[in-house]
């Protein structure tokens, strides 16, 4: 599978949000937290768009990744992918992506999920761990990997 990271800037602030509503919609409405302002603020409150990138497959947008910086780690601090676009191996691919880089450093990987979320059994499946959570959220992380050795 091949995708595609996109710079995202300021400008695309409202397409990220869309994104992301479309994205979380179905987890939030059967907690019966679904309300879009809420998810609006809580992701222009925290808008990096130096660490944002739009994951494009095929010539398309179809979600977005932020990964930031955080005390000696990386924090995957959103992946969202359009509903349609959802079940293609599309994640995974980005988390590949990712945890080559992660590896590469040494660093480990957060991320927080909603819970009752499908992205906790995809985060799971992935490597990732159960670190702890609370009444929303559970949170996870995942230890970097030894990078393979080739000798020649």
């Amino acid at each position: 599978m091949t995708i595609e990271f996109e710079s995202a800037a300021p400008e695309h602030a409202d397409e990220l949000v869309r994104v992301r509503i479309n994205a979380m919609r179905e987890s939030l409405t059967r907690i019966g937290r679904f309300d879009p302002e809420r998810a609006r603020e809580r992701f222009l409150g925290g808008f990096t768009p130096e660490h944002t990138r739009f994951i494009n497959f095929q010539g398309e947008r179809v979600g977005f990744v932020v990964v930031k910086p955080e005390g000696g780690a990386l924090k995957l601090d959103h992946l969202y992918i359009e509903p349609e676009f959802q079940r293609l191996g599309i994640g995974a691919s980005v988390l590949r992506s990712i945890f080559s880089v992660a590896d590469e450093h040494g660093l480990k990987i957060t991320v927080t999920a909603l819970r009752d979320s499908d992205s906790n059994q995809f985060y799971l499946r992935h490597g990732f761990e159960y670190q702890d959570e609370s009444e929303w959220d559970i949170n996870y992380i995942r230890f970097p990997q030894p990078l393979a050795v080739s000798i020649s």
